[in-house]
């Protein structure tokens, strides 16, 4: 809530919507000792959308202008998923768990209606919704994803704006790299957060030399989608960064598919991508001026509080 109200319009829109009879709440509004304290450094994260407890869409969007109105030429691509039938309760169940968590209301009568309806199957995918965040015991987000790299047998593609990863996940890519499996990254050439692009940038050379194949999408475009294909069958699609902050502040929300025909959909949108991307070589990158280390390394350096 705190990040939102920066936005031109944002207060507008609250009264808007309160005139038209649209409940709306803050997130995680501030809130100071004695009075409800919540923690300023945490942020939800989520972006979701449930329809009558049938359909429902998640991904990387934000309900934003494209270029968020930035003052300079940046402005994003996205993706989002959209999902029929029984999975689309399990996104509503994380919906309903966040508006309990601001409101003490629970809307669950709301959606009795529509169950029925709901738990038809509208397709043969094997689908699962995983919310994360710091009201979980553990980082389950980055154990997802150390592990599906783990499990990898011929070939991972990593599409995130953000990667700032911890050494669980730096050993799980190096690890994939060492035993055969071809792993690619997608990254932006352009940074709309300075010092995230910085850390992000101080893990390619450790990249790099272990055989992981780097491409940035091109200027001024900043590609905010978040994706994961592994092998042929599984792919994770959300909201999570591949970063310190989305793992352990962050509350986020992936879908995970164990189908092949969810993996070919989103290879064609990776050869999209890599058609506007250029590979980012080893020695080239060497050979990058000494004050663009400094402050990638010096970035490293602060990555747990970005």
């Amino acid at each position: 809530s705190l990040n939102s109200k920066r936005y031109p319009g944002y207060k507008k829109m609250v009264r808007r919507f309160q005139s038209d009879g649209i409940k709306a709440v803050p997130m995680l509004p501030l809130k100071f000792p004695g009075h409800g304290y919540v923690r300023p450094d945490l942020r939800n994260h989520r972006k979701l959308v449930v329809v009558d407890g049938q359909t429902g869409y998640t991904g990387s969007q934000n309900l934003i202008r494209r270029d968020y109105h930035r003052k300079d030429t940046i402005y994003y691509d996205e993706l989002v998923v959209r999902l029929r039938g029984p999975i689309a309760l399990q996104l509503a169940a994380v919906f309903l768990t966040d508006w309990f968590s601001e409101t003490g209301e629970f809307l669950n009568n709301q959606l009795a209606g529509k169950t029925a309806s709901a738990i038809r199957s509208h397709g043969s995918s094997l689908l699962q919704i995983l919310p994360s965040g710091p009201g979980y015991d553990d980082e389950n987000n980055l154990k997802l994803f150390t592990n599906l790299l783990h499990l990898a047998q011929k070939k991972v593609v990593i599409v995130n704006p953000y990667f700032v990863p911890d050494d669980a996940l730096t050993t799980a890519i190096t690890s994939a790299t060492k035993r055969g499996v071809e792993v690619v990254m997608i990254n932006s050439e352009v940074m709309d957060q300075w010092m995230v692009g910085h850390a992000q940038r101080s893990y390619y050379e450790v990249l790099l030399k272990a055989g992981v194949k780097i491409y940035l999408y091109d200027a001024p475009i900043l590609l905010h989608s978040k994706f994961i294909t592994i092998d042929d069958d599984i792919a994770t699609v959300g909201s999570s960064n591949l970063d310190i902050r989305s793992f352990q502040l962050d509350l986020e929300v992936t879908l995970i598919s164990y189908d092949a025909k969810v993996v070919r959909s989103l290879e064609r949108v990776e050869q999209k991508y890599l058609a506007k991307s250029k590979r980012v070589q080893l020695s080239q990158w060497q050979k990058r001026p000494n004050s663009q280390k400094l402050l990638d390394n010096i970035a490293r350096l602060t990555a747990s509080l970005q």
